[in-house]
């Protein structure tokens, strides 16, 4: 790396969060008079070019399924930026594990505050082999924090000190399928093979937050789906809110032109152990549960 780039890393890097070496990054604003709402954090991002996937109010799912909710407001946020994703889609189709964004928008009980949790550079970096020093992915992570600056005005970065543990297991869970059809066919096959996916994912007591195409000329199709389960997001959000940079998950597919692999994988719960100190026996329980329960459903889809 030169000398320039070297600068505009650092000042990139350092601008955007004090805690730079973490995964996650949590912003939060004081809102008394309750000005700001999910509906406003959402329309800032649109303001910026920002494609919202869904932005659900996850109390009305909580109140729905279990009675009760653990926090005044709490919302889960997916969305991208078509032209960062793009530009890192070229070199690193992982990028696609975390397209679209995370987002977790909460306020505590009692609290007159509201705060947003997202990933930062070095968790992104870390789950999809993109180097820490890319400049497009900085980038894109300071787009996003130039929204958080204007929808919750006098907010900032919390300090949050994290154990960043060694992972229990893999970051990223991969599947693999062949797909020799003709051109003329492929549209079918992967409609055929989504349905299977689709209906065994709502078997297993998954939900499909949203669904969002992002391929380009490199690829036949590329298709990610935001998946999770509302039990989990349930238990986990009890002690940890901010894991909602991590839910719903990205689950991508794709092929690309001439090859004759479909590709297919999702971050794993692993993440949510070593990056945001998820110990506690019930949140541990409910992920390793629901990732054997997806994994049971895609390796029976790909299996040959």
């Amino acid at each position: 790396m030169n000398f320039k780039t070297l600068v505009v890393v650092l000042v990139l890097v350092f601008g955007l969060n004090a805690n730079a070496s973490q995964d996650i990054r949590i912003f939060t604003a004081d809102n008394n008079g309750g000005k700001i709402t999910a509906k406003t954090i959402q329309k800032a991002f649109k303001d910026a070019g920002f494609r919202t996937i869904a932005n659900n109010n996850m109390n009305k799912a909580f109140d729905a399924k279990f009675k009760k909710h653990t926090h005044d407001a709490y919302n889960l946020m997916i969305l991208y930026k078509e032209n960062r994703v793009q530009n890192l889609l070229k070199k690193y189709p992982k990028i696609a594990l975390f397209t679209p964004l995370s987002m977790s928008i909460y306020t505590k009980k009692g609290e007159k505050t509201i705060s947003v949790s997202s990933m930062d550079v070095a968790g992104i970096a870390k789950v999809t082999g993109i180097p820490v020093d890319n400049v497009e992915l900085i980038a894109y992570m300071k787009d996003v924090a130039d929204v958080f600056a204007k929808a919750l005005p006098h907010g900032k970065f919390e300090k949050v000190n994290y154990t960043i543990a060694k992972a229990e297991g893999e970051l990223v869970n991969y599947f693999t399928m062949s797909m020799d059809v003709k051109d003329e066919e492929i549209e079918d096959e992967v409609e055929g093979i989504q349905e299977e996916i689709e209906a065994g994912l709502a078997t297993s007591g998954f939900v499909m937050a949203g669904f969002s195409s992002i391929g380009n000329k490199t690829y036949d199709f590329f298709d990610v789906y935001s998946i999770c389960k509302v039990a989990v997001i349930f238990e986990v959000s009890k002690t940890h809110p901010e894991a909602g940079a991590f839910a719903p998950c990205s689950f991508y597919m794709y092929k690309k032109k001439g090859e004759k692999v479909v590709h297919l994988a999702y971050p794993s719960t692993y993440n949510w152990f070593s990056s945001i100190d998820v110990v506690d026996k019930e949140s541990k329980a409910v992920l390793v549960k629901a990732q054997k329960d997806m994994n049971a459903v895609i390796n029976e889809v790909t299996e040959e």
